[in-house]
């Protein structure tokens, strides 16, 4: 089975912009997509958005959803989350956000600490998801 590679705009010139390293936002093999961990870029400048951990969260799940749609998949299909956060007192408040996107039967997920980024942002989820 032969990985597709997917350019999603805006996000794939954001990230050619801010010169991330090599990746794509989201890969497609056959049913399975995977959704890359992506930094919280203001949709209006596609600079990193330097804004407190429920708007970061908002938009790192906003992007997932527009990966998710160029894959041919929406929320409903994935199965696997993985959220990387650079303080466990952020859990509650990623959480409540997160909430309001998995309201129903949420998929798998993890929590972890990682010291930092290498941008002033606090936050990338990533996904799994079946079509």
């Amino acid at each position: 089975m032969k990985r597709e590679a997917l350019r999603v705009e805006p996000i794939s010139s954001y990230l050619d912009r801010w010169g991330s390293p090599p990746g794509s936002p989201v890969t497609r093999a056959g049913n399975m997509i995977f959704v890359s961990g992506l930094p919280p870029f203001d949709p209006e400048t596609g600079e990193i958005a330097r804004v407190p951990i429920e708007r970061q969260t908002e938009l790192a799940l906003e992007q997932m959803k527009l990966c998710l749609e160029a894959a041919g998949a929406s929320f409903d299909n994935v199965m696997k989350c993985n959220v990387f956060c650079t303080s466990s007192k952020h859990f509650a408040a990623v959480n409540s956000v997160y909430r309001r996107y998995f309201p129903i039967d949420p998929p798998a997920r993890i929590f972890v600490c990682i010291p930092e980024w290498t941008g002033p942002f606090d936050i990338e989820i990533d996904c799994v998801a079946v079509i």
